[in-house]
């Protein structure tokens, strides 16, 4: 049945309808999929960091041992070491065998780097001990970063400071 404007109304029109919803619908479904997708996968590649910060009851002195770690680059400790100088920490740096009773209040780190365009560091943790129990931790982590380019390329003792600012609050 057509209308005064000559368009269809009532059941045909219904039914016109239905036919161009049903014909554009897979492909607005499809769109759909895409940006989700799009979404899950921008999520799973971000960049992971994560810091249990050491409490100020926790520290008993202001002195505090590194054990060295001779398989992470040169400049990381350098750059560690400096960093809890900063925060008004006495440091002592140790032999890579020292246990982590070695000191009342000692700290261990790990990092390693990676080749994507250029060298970059990858992963990063910082461990702090007192009397042999963990009381903090720093983990940066951008493995899972995959393509995210803007984020993992990042200037190291820039991010070791950062770690240390958020370990050592105040």
């Amino acid at each position: 049945m057509l209308s005064r404007s000559g368009m269809a109304s009532g059941p045909a029109f219904a039914l016109e309808a239905a036919r161009r919803y049903r014909r554009r619908r897979p492909m607005d479904n499809g769109k759909s999929a895409i940006w989700l997708l799009l979404a899950l996968l921008l999520a799973a590649c971000s960049i992971k960091q994560d810091v249990k910060p050491v409490t100020l009851a926790s520290l008993s002195t202001r002195e505090i041992c590194i054990r060295e770690n001779k398989a992470v680059r040169e400049g990381f400790l350098e750059t560690y070491r400096q960093a809890l100088e900063s925060k008004g920490f006495t440091v002592r740096v140790l032999e890579p065998g020292a246990g982590i009773t070695a000191c009342p209040l000692l700290t261990t780190y790990s990092a390693n780097w990676r080749w994507d365009l250029a060298m970059y560091m990858a992963y990063a943790e910082m461990t702090v001990y007192r009397d042999g129990n963990e009381v903090g931790k720093a983990v940066y982590d951008s493995l899972m970063g995959g393509g995210r380019v803007d984020k993992k390329f990042i200037k190291a003792d820039e991010k070791v400071r950062e770690l240390v600012n958020q370990l050592f609050p105040g």
